[in-house]
């Protein structure tokens, strides 16, 4: 996945009140996330309020939302 693309996925999900794709998939189970075939960024997710965000094909998260949205890693525990 590329830095757009992993921008464009980390915007969708924090507009519909995750972190991330980890967060969403603890929540809401791990093949809960519905993507268009097409390049694969979000097509559905559901708000913590239970209500859904349905996303276009294209992208959505504006130039100058870039630098609003958090890309999150994580430090894998030892042992797993």
């Amino acid at each position: 996945m590329g830095a757009h693309s992993q921008v464009e996925d980390a915007y969708r999900f924090q507009l519909a009140g995750y972190r991330d794709e980890r967060e969403y998939a603890a929540c809401k189970g791990p093949d809960s996330v519905e993507r268009w075939p097409e390049n694969g960024f979000v097509k559905k997710l559901q708000r913590k309020d239970g209500n859904f965000y349905y996303y276009n094909q294209r992208r959505e998260c504006a130039d100058k939302d870039v630098g609003g949205t958090k890309i999150y890693s994580y430090a894998e525990q030892e042992g797993k």
